[in-house]
């Protein structure tokens, strides 16, 4: 048996982009803590290396686009590729995000180099760029031969010709191996004179094992051309989309949510009588106008899973009317301008029932919290009720964002930037959407003010309220440099800086006051 492997490169910062949004063209590199775990081509060309340290990166590349480690997300993407493979050929085999196997298709598409044309040809056409693939009799073999073609290339090694491929292959090739003992094993190797697979395939095969253990025997193994991996094929997930058509169209968001609501309730008891859940579900409304591609589409989340009434209040959102009876979409959906021939439900995150499965003695008030949160959203729209998310920022009110419940959080400020004159934890418990004015005044009874240098002008005594009148400061700290957007304000030149203070009043509570032409409370400290 023939194996092909298809290969990927750079498949976190692929998928990273993707979600994204962002252009593939993009750099950007996948963090590991503070050190470079995968940087695709454009960041390459900028010098950039794996391994290389966060801030050594960003000096050769201020655009870079970091990206944190997140296998999840991955493992997502890359079911789209795998789906495709599958159409395609039967019985994927996926070695991990980026990398799959399956048995070479010589036959179906009139030998090898064909079926791997067409294979690259369909993983393209789905919107992956950079696909190479190798075809061998084993499956190591046939990985390093992916590894070693061109873009959207193959390289096929002949039958029995695993060995004599292998021998010329740098010693570092074996660092592809996921194993834990793979740097160490090749750092030895170095340090022995061995600089390629050759060297090490021709060291004999007990002493091997005996001086590096069972790893060192399977990599020799591996490397003379006798891989005794397999392939496992997955088991192809089942089709649990669900499809409404409607004849005659219809052109009522009642009439179709009513419609559609036997059939939510057969998709939320088929994924039940499997054992599992849908934590996110695309929706797609095809109109008369449309044909076969979708007026409407939208991917829809959910903080628990997905019961049939949330579905058909999701479908009630999307195509909620909002000028003059007619069918709109939900925000970045699409527009219906026709009536609608078919509502489509398609699952794009699947979780095991054992995940959200009840407790002993129920949810408690989480869940409980959760379910109010549903039915208030069910009667205000989607963006009717929102949840703060933090985020990057120099103020509490830059670091705090709101996003509808249950959606995910998307186009935040990253928490992991310097943010150069940030406050010093810990936070205020209350950010002010509408900060109060207020008054600072020294103890000669003078209000206290700004210098050009960003000093304070006398030491501040007490402070006067909203609804508290004045009170004595017992303690103050500051002032921080707040002069943000200084640019953005067509009389900067006359103003002076603007800044932060701390204070503490006498009834033991402490504020958060900002100073730019005058005196406002930003936040409050418990």
């Amino acid at each position: 048996m023939r194996i092909l492997v298809g290969w990927c490169p750079d498949w976190s910062v692929v998928a990273g982009l993707a979600d994204e949004q962002r252009s593939q063209q993009t750099p950007a590199v996948t963090l590991a803590g503070t050190v470079v775990a995968v940087c695709n081509a454009a960041a390459r060309h900028e010098g950039i290396r794996r391994g290389m340290r966060r801030r050594d990166a960003q000096a050769r590349c201020p655009e870079l686009r970091l990206l944190t480690e997140n296998p999840q997300r991955d493992a997502r993407a890359f079911e789209a590729v795998l789906q495709v493979v599958e159409d395609l050929s039967p019985g994927v085999m996926p070695i991990r995000p980026g990398l799959l196997a399956l048995r070479a298709p010589d036959r179906i598409y009139g030998g090898e180099a064909h079926a791997a044309a067409v294979l690259a040809q369909g993983v393209v056409e789905s919107g992956v760029w950079d696909v190479r693939l190798g075809v061998a009799d084993d499956l190591f073999t046939a990985e390093q031969a992916a590894r070693t073609a061109a873009v959207q290339e193959h390289v096929i090694v002949p039958p029995a010709g695993s060995a004599q491929f292998l021998t010329g292959l740098p010693i570092e090739a074996l660092l592809t191996d996921d194993h834990p003992d793979a740097p160490d094993l090749v750092s030895l190797l170095r340090r022995l004179g061995l600089r390629t697979l050759g060297n090490v395939a021709e060291l004999p095969g007990p002493e091997v094992g005996q001086r590096f253990g069972d790893y060192g025997a399977r990599v020799w193994r591996r490397v003379s051309g006798a891989d005794p991996r397999g392939l496992v094929p997955r088991e192809p997930p089942p089709e649990l989309t669900s499809q409404v058509a409607f004849d005659p169209p219809l052109e009522s968001v009642e009439a179709i949510c009513f419609s559609v609501r036997t059939a939510t309730e057969r998709f939320v008891d088929d994924l039940a009588a499997r054992h599992l859940v849908a934590t996110q579900v695309r929706i797609e409304a095809l109109c008369e106008s449309s044909g076969a591609e979708p007026a409407s589409s939208r991917s829809w989340l959910h903080p628990r899973h997905f019961s049939a009434r949330d579905l058909v209040d999701r479908v009630h959102w999307q195509l909620h009317g909002m000028q003059r009876g007619s069918l709109r979409s939900g925000r970045d959906a699409g527009e219906v301008d026709s009536p609608v021939t078919a509502v489509r439900f398609i699952l794009e995150v699947l979780e095991s029932v054992s995940a959200h499965a009840e407790t002993l003695w129920g949810g408690g008030a989480d869940e409980l919290v959760e379910r109010g949160l549903a039915r208030v959203q069910a009667m205000l729209g989607p963006g009717g009720v929102l949840v703060p998310v933090l985020q990057g920022g120099r103020s509490p009110t830059a670091r705090q964002a709101f996003v509808p419940w249950g959606e995910r959080a998307t186009a935040l400020r990253p928490l992991d930037q310097p943010w150069p004159g940030h406050l010093p934890g810990p936070p205020p418990a209350q950010v002010f959407t509408e900060p109060p004015s207020c008054e600072l005044h020294d103890h000669s009874g003078r209000p206290v003010a700004m210098t050009e240098r960003g000093q304070v002008t006398g030491e501040p005594a007490r402070v006067r309220l909203p609804d508290d009148g004045w009170l004595p400061v017992t303690s103050w700290a500051g002032p921080w440099p707040a002069d943000e957007g200084w640019w953005e304000r067509p009389d900067h030149a006359a103003k002076t800086p603007a800044a932060r203070f701390q204070i503490v009043t006498a009834d033991g509570r402490a504020w958060l006051m900002s100073c730019a032409d005058s005196w406002s409370l930003e936040a409050a400290y418990d």
